[in-house]
């Protein structure tokens, strides 16, 4: 069963939504998916709960279960994603080298722009090798807010 359910954060209208138990996508909007039943769930509720205190500066790290949809790579650079550190950024070619693929920079751009659990699943740390903030599913100034609220909170 699909389950999601819509809130407003103060960076804009999300959506949240669970399969079997898991998280498999937070994303930006509020277009909630045709075969989801519209309901907060226990873990939507959780979600939700841990995004606020993350927004609160109150949390660092995420405490969900996850069950991210894509290819085994997009699976590696998300998993990835997930150990840079709050209040840290690291460039598409850094992660590419933590991954064990040097040249897979643009793949790594590529996996970010499909990442379905936004925020939790950390790709607003990823940024060009040059220090520039590049792409990002909620738009640059959301990115930018983000990093900069996570280098007040650290």
């Amino acid at each position: 069963m699909i389950s999601a359910y819509n809130y407003e954060f103060e960076i804009g209208k999300m959506v949240i939504v669970e399969e079997n138990s898991f998280i498999t996508n937070i994303y930006f909007g509020e277009v909630i998916p045709e075969n989801a039943n519209i309901v907060e769930t226990q873990l939507i509720k959780k979600a939700y709960g841990q995004l606020q205190e993350y927004f609160n500066g109150s949390r660092k790290m995420f405490n969900l279960p996850l069950a991210a949809q894509g290819t085994d790579f997009q699976r590696k650079v998300w998993n990835y994603l997930q150990y840079i550190p709050y209040g840290k950024t690291c460039s598409y070619k850094n992660v590419a080298d933590g991954i064990g693929n040097k040249k897979a920079s643009r793949a790594v751009g590529m996996a970010n722009n499909k990442n379905p659990i936004l925020i939790v699943i950390p790709c607003h740390r990823v940024i060009g090798v040059n220090g520039s903030l590049v792409g990002y599913a909620g738009g640059l100034d959301v990115k930018k807010k983000l990093l900069n609220m996570e280098k007040i909170n650290v």
